[in-house]
């Protein structure tokens, strides 16, 4: 059966990554986390003292950096960031970084590469619009606003979140503007993708509304006789 290149894209606390994980593991496929790039180049370019608004040094930074995204950890020129990359300051370095278009072509690309040969899920802001604006599912996750700062404020894989959620509320609204603004790859849904709002919803429950419209993009099509 034909390996699929899946997108799931959508907003800070819509889902993304524990849909995705689970659709990459009930397919046997490979999950790529876009953003945890970005969030890496964001944290060596503090780390080096490189200003995140310097876009050709940030640029240059990103295309000599090796950087791999597993299920398991997320490296840098082999030093493991998978923790240091989630906090509130590397959410608004991350942000910064993606604004950038120079990064943004470096980070396309190789994402490109990564995810050339399909059987794979990638998540992250503009993969169905972008990254494989052909790709076999466009997914769009999104939730109210009180919702993602409420599954934002309880994430464990997160340091340094503010405990209440209307101050990650109003981290996440920053978050959004800043992704819906910018000029380079803007967050939104794509005109083909499948809208799945994620309120009030278990992981299971949307998992499998994933699911079955992969599963209708796995059939073959029918022939005529």
């Amino acid at each position: 059966m034909r390996k699929l290149t899946i997108a799931i894209d959508g907003p800070s606390g819509a889902g993304k990554g524990t849909v995705a994980r689970a659709i990459a593991a009930g397919l046997g496929y490979r999950h790529v986390d876009s953003g945890a790039m970005y969030r890496a180049v964001g944290w060596k370019a503090l780390g080096e003292g490189v200003p995140l608004d310097q876009e050709d040094a940030v640029a240059a930074l990103a295309g000599a950096a090796r950087i791999d995204v597993t299920a398991a950890a997320v490296t840098i020129d082999g030093i493991d960031v998978t923790r240091a990359i989630r906090t509130p300051e590397m959410d608004r370095a991350a942000a910064a970084v993606a604004r950038l278009p120079k990064v943004r072509a470096v980070l396309v690309e190789r994402q490109r590469q990564v995810g050339a040969d399909g059987g794979i899920v990638m998540e992250g802001r503009d993969i169905g619009t972008v990254v494989f604006p052909h790709a076999d599912v466009k997914i769009y996750l999104d939730a109210t606003p009180e919702e993602r700062a409420r599954r934002r404020a309880s994430d464990p894989s997160r340091s340094g979140v503010p405990s209440a959620v209307s101050d990650v509320a109003t981290l996440l609204t920053e978050r959004d503007r800043l992704d819906r603004t910018r000029a380079a790859s803007p967050l939104y849904a794509a005109a083909d993708a499948v809208v799945v709002d994620t309120t009030g919803k278990s992981v299971e429950e949307v998992v499998k509304e994933v699911m079955q419209v992969v599963e209708a993009r796995r059939q073959p099509p029918a022939t005529s006789r």
